[in-house]
């Protein structure tokens, strides 16, 4: 006998459920980033995630265990397509130790004025590292250490060709690398309330930077 209560509404086939599903996923996890953003961690609740992602609690629960599953889903869901590009960058790089540093510099930029994603991560990364050391420990590996040993080779490089002074930030690269963990802490907390010039901040970085590497009378290449 037909079921009166299903007369006139549409049935969703097997082939429907199955494309909806990453499409579900990827509009949880985009939830559940707004909601970790605005509240922090602790403060966020999967109801208003699901709110948000407009599904069901019980949706959540079906795919993921609990909360800190879905943060560390989350994570790794907008981290990918930064890893891609890190990845990408680092490959077709100059291996010009000057050259590289300028370019360096653009990619931060660009990454910290135009992905959302890879600024708020950064500030998720800290205000919850004791909490998810796994996470930190993988954002270190992934996007951290690789530009630094990349800095540090590249200059070591030109340091010995002469083009740059054998300066104790070769061997301490995270000093380099400090005008865009500063860029970005600025644009997180005070973007609202001070006016940043992107270019400007670019070109001062490069200035700081690539002068203070060069070298000066009666220094010899190492």
């Amino acid at each position: 006998m037909n079921n009166e209560k299903n007369v006139g509404k549409p049935v969703e086939d097997v082939s429907t459920r199955i494309r909806r599903k990453p499409e579900r996923l990827t509009e949880i996890l985009a939830a559940a980033f707004e909601e970790f953003v605005l509240h922090g961690y602790t403060a966020t609740r999967l109801e208003d995630v699901a709110a948000r992602a407009g599904v069901t609690k019980g949706t959540i629960y079906f795919h993921f265990q609990n909360k800190e599953n879905v943060f560390v889903h989350m994570v790794h869901e907008l981290t990918a397509p930064m890893k891609l590009k890190s990845e990408e960058f680092l490959r077709e790089a100059s291996e010009d130790g000057i050259e590289f540093l300028r370019a360096y510099l653009r990619f931060a930029h660009d990454r910290i004025f135009n992905d959302r994603h890879a600024r708020e991560i950064l500030r998720l990364m800290i205000s919850e590292s004791t909490r998810f050391p796994d996470l930190v420990d993988e954002h270190l590996g992934q996007f951290i250490e690789p530009v630094l040993s990349r800095i540090s080779t590249s200059l070591a490089t030109a340091a010995r060709e002469g083009k740059v002074r054998n300066a104790p930030a070769i061997e301490c690269p995270d000093v380099i690398m400090s005008p865009i963990l500063a860029l970005n802490i600025i644009v997180l907390i005070f973007a609202d309330r001070k006016a940043l010039d992107p270019q400007l901040h670019l070109a001062a970085a490069e200035d700081l930077l690539l002068n203070g590497l060069l070298p000066r009378d009666g220094d010899s290449p190492s």
